[in-house]
């Protein structure tokens, strides 16, 4: 009797695990059934995407009175690169140097203010470095285009106007508020227990912040670098604003220019296009991943 009464509960409860695992079995199943609708859709929107790239690419190669009598969506049987050698030859180079002294002068010092006032932020104590802190996240709610006419009036004063200095020190200004809101969250993930122990070893903080924290935190940096490059390089209010000579334009003010002298010479224009935008899809292949896990990461709290 005691025999058959312990086999009832041993069977319900095999019963019953059979009948869970088979419900996480079809939950499963459910759950990895394709998503048709998205599908559709991401591809649609990859080929809205990808069908200007591809007509501004091989309009490039057009000659102007291919592009008149061909059919746009067909390359040329005569690819020609004589558009790319007349957009090179309009001081081109000029445009492409002046842009990378604006890019690189605003981006190292902003990264290096970012990263210290970040550390400083997270691992200080007092009123006044929250205080900090809230000026840079005020930062980000305040737009470029609100801020122009000081920005223009405050260059004017500093004897800086139609200089490539009058690009860098706002590009900083405004590159930093966001650099320090994902270094500081990226940093606060770094455990304590490694901060302490360097400090118990007698590291200084100096010492812990080169050899600690800049090596743990380098994908944010990574990042901040990237995004806030991009932002820069592509930037054409400032340059338009605050520049004035032909020798101080940058490459999307030169785009700008290119349009105007080739208004009519279509794949001239489109070959500008190329040769401005191909530095920046460069860097985004080449730090596409770094991007994505350090704003990721950084945000992951």
């Amino acid at each position: 009797m005691a025999t058959v009464t312990s086999s009832r509960p041993t069977g319900a409860t095999g019963r019953t695990r059979r009948d869970k695992a088979g419900d996480r079995q079809t939950g499963l199943r459910g759950t990895s059934r394709p998503n048709w609708l998205g599908g559709a859709f991401a591809w649609l929107w990859l080929l809205v995407v990808l069908v200007p790239i591809y007509w501004i690419v091989i309009t490039s190669f057009k000659t102007q009175s291919m592009y008149f009598l061909s059919n746009p969506m067909v390359p040329s049987t005569e690819p020609t690169l004589a558009n790319y050698l007349l957009v090179v030859q309009s001081d081109f180079p000029l445009y492409f140097l002046n842009s990378m002294i604006a890019t690189l002068g605003a981006i190292v010092p902003a990264v290096l203010i970012a990263f210290l006032a970040s550390f400083a932020i997270v691992r200080g104590r007092g009123w006044v470095l929250k205080g900090i802190n809230s000026v840079f996240l005020l930062g980000l709610a305040i737009p470029l285009q609100a801020t122009i006419i000081p920005v223009y009036l405050i260059i004017i004063k500093l004897g800086l106007y139609d200089s490539l200095a009058a690009l860098i020190l706002p590009s900083i200004a405004f590159a930093i508020p966001l650099s320090v809101l994902v270094l500081s969250n990226f940093i606060r993930d770094v455990p304590k227990e490694l901060f302490e122990s360097m400090r118990a070893d007698g590291a200084s903080e100096w010492q812990t912040l080169w050899h600690l924290a800049f090596p743990l935190t380098r994908p944010a940096l990574v990042t901040v670098t990237i995004y806030n490059g991009l932002g820069i390089w592509n930037g054409f209010l400032l340059p338009l604003i605050l520049t004035q000579s032909p020798d101080k334009r940058t490459l999307p003010l030169a785009l700008w220019s290119f349009q105007g002298q080739y208004s009519v010479n279509v794949p001239a224009v489109l070959a500008s296009v190329v040769l401005t935008t191909l530095p920046i899809l460069i860097l985004y292949v080449i730090g596409r991943r770094q991007l994505l896990s350090g704003l990721t990461a950084g945000f992951s709290k």
